[in-house]
This record gives C-alpha cells, sequence and structure tokens, in this order.
C-alpha cells in the first residue's frame, strides 16, 4: 500500500490594518478640504484683486425723494377736497377747493371801482376842456376891463370923468387879471392830470384795472391743484377749516423722480468720483431686482455736521467715531418705471470704482433748471377782455389825450 502524501491547505492572506485605512481616509479627505480651502482663498484673491478692490458697498442707503408741499395761496374756508392718501393725482388736478363768497364779493367790487374810475378819468378830461373854456372867458373879460381902463386914463387928464370911475376901472382891471391867473392855474392843474395818457391809460384807470386783477386771481386760487403728478400722501386737511397762505393741507410725492442717499464711511470716500456707475437691491423685491445707477455727487459734510443738534467733540470723554458722508445716486428712470420705489426704502449699494476719471467734488455750477410747475401761473386773457369790455362800455364819447391837448 502506497504512502499517500500528506494534504496541506493554501495559508490565508494577512488581514488589513483598520486603523491605517481610517488615518488614509481621513488624510485624503484633509488633503481635499485643504485644496478647496486653497482654491477658494485662491479664487477671492483673484475675485479681490480684479473686482472686490475697486468695489466700495454700504448698506446704509435710502431712497429718497420730492415731497412736493400743497398749500392754499389765499385765506378761506374748505368745501371741498379732491383727492385722498395714497391717490395718483395729475399737474393741475384740483385738490382743495375754498368757499367762493368772500372772493366773489372781493371780485364784482373790482369791477365796480374800475367802471367808477373810467368815469371819473372822463370828468377830468372834460374839466380840461371846461377850464379852457373859462380861461378863455377871463382873456375875454380881462381884455375888456383893460380897454375900460385905457378909455378913461385918456378921459382922466380932461376930467370928463371922475376919479372914482377911474379907481373901479383900475380895481375891475386887476380882478380880471386875477380870475385870468386862477383860470389858467386851474388849467394847468387839470392838465397835469390828463397829459400824455387817455381815459384807458389813465393811472387810475390802471391802478383799478391792477386792482380788478389781483381779484381775479384771488377768485381762480380758490381752487389748490396738484403742483406736479405723483401720489398723495400725509393729507391733514379737513372739511370746514379755516385755512391761511402756506398751511399744509397735504403733500404729493412724484414716484418718477426719486434717487438714493448712501452714507459711506469716510473711509471709503478715497476710491468715490462722480459718475462711478452703482448697482443696487431693495428688500422690497427681495433682491431680486437689480437696480443701476451713478454717483451724482458727495455731500459737502458728514450727516452729524447737519444734524439739529451737532455733537460736541470738545469734551474729555471724546470717542472716535467713523463718520459717514452721504452720497447722492440717481436711478435709471426705465427700471425706476418697471419697478417702482417708495421713498424711505433700504438698499443695498455697491459703487464700481474702477473709473476714477471724475471730479471728486462737483466743478461746475447748476445753471438749468430740475424741477419746474406751470401749475400756479393764471392765464390773464379773461380778466383782460373783461377790463376792455368795461372801459369801452363806461368810456362814452370821452376825448383822447391828444383831443385833450389841442
Amino acid at each position: 500500500m502506497a504512502d499517500s502524501a500528506p494534504q496541506t491547505s493554501a495559508a490565508p492572506p494577512p488581514a488589513e490594518n483598520p486603523g491605517r485605512t481610517a488615518n488614509g481616509k481621513r488624510k485624503l479627505l484633509l488633503a481635499r478640504l485643504a485644496l478647496i480651502f486653497v482654491l477658494a482663498g485662491a479664487g477671492y484673491a483673484v475675485y479681490w484683486f480684479l473686482v472686490g478692490r475697486y468695489e466700495a458697498g454700504t448698506d446704509d442707503a435710502y431712497v429718497a425723494g420730492n415731497v412736493v408741499q400743497v398749500a392754499p395761496q389765499i385765506s378761506g374756508t374748505v368745501v371741498a377736497i379732491g383727492a385722498d392718501d395714497t391717490n395718483l393725482v395729475h399737474q393741475g388736478q384740483p385738490l382743495v377747493k375754498l368757499d367762493a363768497t368772500d372772493q366773489s364779493i372781493a371780485l364784482e367790487q373790482a369791477r365796480a371801482e374800475l367802471a367808477e374810475s373810467v368815469r371819473q378819468a372822463r370828468q377830468l378830461f372834460e374839466s380840461v376842456d371846461r377850464l379852457r373854456a373859462e380861461v378863455r372867458l377871463r382873456e375875454a373879460d380881462a381884455a375888456k376891463t383893460r380897454q375900460d381902463l385905457a378909455r378913461r386914463q385918456g378921459l382922466a387928464a380932461s376930467r370928463a370923468v371922475s376919479a372914482e370911475d377911474l379907481q373901479h376901472a383900475q380895481i375891475a382891471y386887476r380882478t380880471a387879471q386875477a380870475a385870468l391867473a386862477a383860470a389858467r392855474h386851474q388849467l394847468a392843474a387839470a392838465a397835469a392830470m390828463t397829459e400824455g395818457t387817455s381815459v384807458a391809460q389813465h393811472p387810475m384807470v390802471r391802478r383799478a384795472a391792477a386792482h380788478l386783477r389781483q381779484a381775479y386771481v384771488a377768485w381762480l386760487r380758490l381752487v389748490v391743484p396738484a403742483p406736479v403728478t405723483g401720489y398723495v400722501a400725509k393729507r391733514s386737511v379737513q372739511i370746514g377749516q379755516r385755512v391761511s397762505p402756506g398751511t399744509p393741507l397735504m403733500a404729493v410725492v412724484p414716484l418718477d423722480q426719486l434717487w438714493v442717499e448712501a452714507n459711506f464711511k469716510e473711509n471709503q470716500l478715497v476710491r468715490l468720483r462722480i459718475g462711478q456707475p452703482v448697482t443696487l437691491r431693495s428688500d422690497l423685491y427681495a433682491g431680486a431686482v437689480t437696480f443701476h445707477g451713478k454717483v451724482m455727487g458727495l455731500a459737502p459734510g458728514t450727516g452729524s455736521a447737519f444734524a439739529l443738534l451737532p455733537p460736541q467733540n470738545a469734551s474729555g470723554n471724546w470717542i472716535k467715531i467713523v463718520q459717514r458722508v452721504p452720497v447722492r445716486i440717481a436711478l435709471d428712470p426705465g427700471e425706476l418705471r418697471s419697478h417702482p420705489l417708495r421713498i424711505g426704502l433700504s438698499m443695498a449699494v455697491t459703487v464700481d470704482t474702477h473709473d476714477q476719471g471724475g471730479a471728486v467734488l462737483a466743478n461746475s455750477a447748476a445753471n438749468d433748471t430740475r424741477y419746474a410747475t406751470a401749475t400756479y401761473s393764471v392765464p390773464m386773457t379773461a380778466v383782460d377782455r373783461m377790463i376792455r369790455g368795461i372801459i369801452r362800455s363806461n368810456s362814452g364819447q370821452a376825448p383822447s389825450a391828444r383831443a385833450a391837448g389841442r
């Protein structure tokens, strides 16, 4: 029987060290994290070098705009209100109406005063003609008394007339001369009141016409219009309220005339220039809308310098506080129409300071009209027509200045 060879089994592979595997994974993870941080740092460094160092930003920025006050120009009692808070109004739209009783009476009184002045001017021109005739009459009387005196003086040598008659003739002559002088002075005084003018252009008539225009303008101002197109805010006027000129009744905010006032720290101003582009975001649109604008100007002082109570730093407990300077930023009108803003909203502002060609402060004076309204200008065509009609209807056949001078 052959001897059988002993059977041997294969030896198992050596088991891996668990601790060594975990360390390797940890090192790999740390290496990856380190690489990520290095790449992030490098990316931020590149971003800061190319972009970040040219950006100046602040969250201390707010939407500003014009708040146009609506106030009456005459006194009166409010009888109607044409708009309320949040309502849209257009330029020239009636907002408040005042009681018209007093102004209607004043207008009628001014019409009557003009008519009376025209008639008084006619009397002045007529008095000139009357006094001119009076002068001619006194001249004739003076000539007659002079002839009588000369005749009596010729007869006095022959004693044909008594001394008493001669004395009476002399007195009559002197009286006629005095009456002639008085008539001439009266004519000169009357002529001075009418010289170089006519009934329609007489100063007395023109003064009455000016009073009529004033009453007419006051009558038109019984209606207080909207000075601009915008939205009503801060309405304080009430029906029956007695108002005087300048009393704030309400305000109109034109939301198409908005800008942003961004308060930058003083150490951020070194690269800010007029005309630099700006990007802005508002919480109103949850940051989803980006507005674009440009720097319009930097304030000439810090915000605290123009405060109602400026700080007093000349004291022993002084602590340095970084000051902020308001920077005015204009908004894109098209973006403002598409995404309206409101006065007082906060904005996140970022200024691109690459362009350093602009000025720090404006170097040219503003020479154009930034805001204007024609609402308060009163057309005078109707009242001028009224004045001409009153003068024509009360002139009659009054002589003109040229005819009076003949």
